[in-house]
């Protein structure tokens, strides 16, 4: 199929076909005219590429962990550095989240002070 189908069949516009093609997540041949033409499976490739995505993976990940990727689901097969991989970017996104948390709990503590303030200020 070309761009074009796989783009309606996906909902993913063409230029960012043209971009996981660039990072090299889809593989496209190409026809005599020099057209892109993508295999049957190209749909469930690319809706695996934006799961991925969607789970705060990049591109640079998504291209060592595709190639375990088979069939229709989301599970990935265990071939070397899959896990490892996906573990990092638990532990990273563990500690955004506690980075996150800690800010969080910083900018509540200045916005209740500030509440206060404000109280004792219409109280006067």
């Amino acid at each position: 199929m070309r761009i074009g189908e796989l783009s309606r069949r996906t909902g993913v516009p063409a230029r960012l076909l043209r971009y996981y093609d660039e990072q090299g997540l889809l593989r496209p041949d190409r026809d005599s005219s020099g057209y892109r033409v993508y295999a049957p499976d190209a749909p469930y490739v690319v809706a695996r590429i934006r799961g991925m995505l969607a789970a705060g993976l990049t591109t640079d990940s998504i291209r060592e962990m595709l190639p375990c990727a088979d069939g229709e689901g989301p599970g990935i097969e265990p071939c070397p550095e899959v896990l490892r991989t996906m573990t990092t970017h638990l532990e990273r996104m563990d500690a955004d989240i506690a980075e996150l948390s800690r800010r969080r709990a910083a900018l509540a503590e200045f916005r209740d002070a500030t509440e206060a303030r404000q109280v004792r200020a219409r109280a006067r």
